[in-house]
């Protein structure tokens, strides 16, 4: 029988899935389904800075008396703030003690702000085995260069870094004109490893209510190719490991990802769409085929066709068509 045991910045699984960062993994209840399903590991629903932010705005807007007397605003912010995070904590302590795989604890920030690094510690004494920092910074302000959005990160993880000593990730975007070079210089730093690529937000335009709405909510297996081709590119380049993320949708798409160089895959579109069944499935498909093509364990294929190991590198590194590409007479 194959093994499809790996690791993950130090993290012993039982095979190379793990349930990403979604309201799925907001509760203990659906964390011990997922691990009953042959999950490797959880992240966390992430807890978002702007979501503490809008929370504490709208108590102060709804409160009857919010603007009844000036310390009231201060204990409402306080309590507020503290409640969030300590709802969040119970998660990681609850969650610990039902399950065996490891909890990955998740935050969605924009900013180095230090009420976020001291959240960090707090998450590892409240014991999550490792810490994904999820940051995404749209490249929309004109007065702002690339390299002004692009040092938000290293700050990020400079603090972060400082005070916890759990293993780091971050989950970011292909929103960077030099993906490559950025991907590499994260790789310098101390985090342990990378995900490529977090989902975010896509905006629609409702016609008929002339209003901007949220769509694409879920990953379509059409996406695989984005992170496939960027962990093939990266795999070899980088000084830590890399998570696959975004249009995982079945077990062939996991062997893809792998024989790019992938350590681990995150799906989360496909728990949604399929149900949590759905894991168990994707690993009888890994297992079959490792089986199929004589490889004992992940490391036996690993990597075997990224970039640097493919005999056609330009496969990876061509982005317009062209009819021996495409396919397409």
């Amino acid at each position: 029988m194959a093994n499809l045991e790996t690791s993950w910045m130090g993290l012993k699984l039982k095979n190379p899935i793990i349930a990403g960062s979604s309201g799925l993994t907001n509760s203990v209840e659906n964390i011990v389904e997922l691990e009953r399903n042959g999950v490797a590991a959880v992240v966390l629903k992430s807890l978002f800075e702007e979501q503490i932010a809008n929370k504490v705005n709208n108590t102060m807007e709804q409160g009857e008396f919010a603007n009844y007397y000036p310390e009231a605003e201060d204990y409402i912010r306080n309590y507020t703030h503290g409640n969030d995070l300590s709802v969040y904590l119970e998660l990681i302590r609850s969650a610990k003690q039902a399950v065996k795989i490891p909890v990955v604890a998740s935050i969605n920030c924009v900013s180095d702000s230090n009420d976020w690094v001291s959240f960090a510690k707090k998450v590892e004494d409240a014991g999550a085995d490792a810490l994904e920092l999820n940051i995404f910074i749209l490249p929309s302000d004109p007065e702002k260069s690339g390299e002004e959005n692009e040092k938000v990160y290293f700050k990020i993880i400079d603090k972060v870094s400082k005070v916890v000593s759990i293993p780091v990730a971050v989950k970011i975007s292909y929103y960077f004109s030099g993906l490559a070079q950025f991907v590499t210089k994260l790789s310098w730093t101390d985090i342990k490893g990378i995900v490529l690529f977090n989902r975010f937000f896509s905006p629609d335009i409702d016609i008929d209510k002339m209003e901007v709405k949220s769509s694409f909510v879920f990953s379509s297996p059409s996406e695989l190719a984005i992170s496939l081709r960027w962990i093939a590119m990266m795999s070899h380049h980088v000084k830590c490991e890399l998570a696959a993320s975004t249009g995982i949708h079945s077990g062939e798409a996991v062997i893809k990802q792998l024989l790019a160089g992938a350590e681990v895959v995150q799906i989360a579109s496909v728990l949604y769409k399929k149900g949590f069944s759905e894991i168990g499935i994707m690993n009888r498909v890994l297992e079959e085929w490792m089986e199929k093509n004589n490889f004992n364990s992940l490391d036996d294929f690993r990597g075997k066709l990224s970039i640097a190991e493919y005999e056609n590198p330009a496969a990876y590194e061509r982005v317009q068509f062209m009819k021996h590409y495409s396919g397409i007479e």
